[in-house]
């Protein structure tokens, strides 16, 4: 991918999970042509080792529009910025707000120009460590509903329950939002056994990392083990536990009894 550095340029910028073994090369070429970084304060420390003679500009959660009219009010200004998310900048990150920000000023779509530079999404991140939950038709579903309507959740919760598909929760609980969750699971059991395998990730590759395999009856006994840090994956009617690892067959034509060794 190549990444020129040009006079006033945006570059959306996922880091991946956290852990630098799984930065790409492309991000970080982004990242060091940039002579200014924008992100959530947390997102920026985990690179700051790499911040020589940059800008940083760091921003508390909730504020995304913030950090996006910041970052475009820069690019216009001639300046080079990366726009920091963690995971996949495109997956519930900051290209979202950067772009929204952008048509609002009615963007021409070339000047400033943007680049949107991908990374290991959260999802992949949860399902590497789980095993093979992935294999067939899934979904991701964030559990906030500060900015979508909880109807509108529960309407995709129940297309999703219903469809069959592995569901993965982003935004699964936070201090305040502690309802949620149970909610999705007493959706999904309407169409789903309790039996059902149920992955927890909470911090993939970063300290602290931690991974419960439950099933969607006795999610609820797990609650205070998930936080806004934890990727919650949830298995279909074919997926099952074999030694310690969640595991969706390829295809119907393998599938499995639901089992937990």
């Amino acid at each position: 991918m190549a990444l020129e550095n040009t006079e006033g340029k945006l570059f959306l910028v996922g880091l991946g999970p956290g852990n630098p073994a799984l930065q790409t090369p492309a991000a970080l070429a982004a990242l060091q042509q940039s002579d200014v970084w924008v992100g959530y304060r947390g997102y920026v420390d985990q690179v700051t080792g790499l911040a020589k003679d940059k800008e940083l500009v760091s921003m508390e959660l909730g504020q995304e529009l913030e950090r996006a009219t910041r970052a475009v009010d820069l690019a216009f200004a001639g300046r080079t910025v990366a726009v920091i998310s963690s995971g996949d900048a495109g997956i519930y990150g900051m290209a979202g707000p950067v772009f929204r920000v952008l048509t609002d000023r009615d963007w021409d779509g070339e000047s400033p120009p943007v680049a949107v530079v991908p990374g290991i999404s959260a999802l992949q991140s949860a399902a590497s460590l789980l095993g093979s939950p992935l294999m067939q038709d899934f979904c991701a579903i964030s559990l906030s509903n500060l900015l979508t309507p909880w109807e509108t959740i529960c309407r995709r919760l129940e297309g999703a329950a219903l469809g069959d598909f592995v569901v993965v929760l982003y935004n699964p609980r936070s201090l305040r939002r502690t309802w949620q969750l149970p909610e999705a699971r007493r959706i999904l059991l309407e169409q789903r056994a309790g039996a059902t395998p149920v992955g927890l990730v909470k911090d993939a590759y970063r300290p602290g990392q931690r991974v419960i395999i439950t099933n969607l009856e006795d999610l609820a006994e797990r609650a205070e083990d998930v936080d806004m840090f934890t990727t919650v994956v949830i298995g279909n009617s074919t997926t099952y536990v074999h030694n310690g690892h969640i595991v969706t067959p390829r295809g119907y034509e393998e599938k499995a009894t639901i089992r937990s060794d």
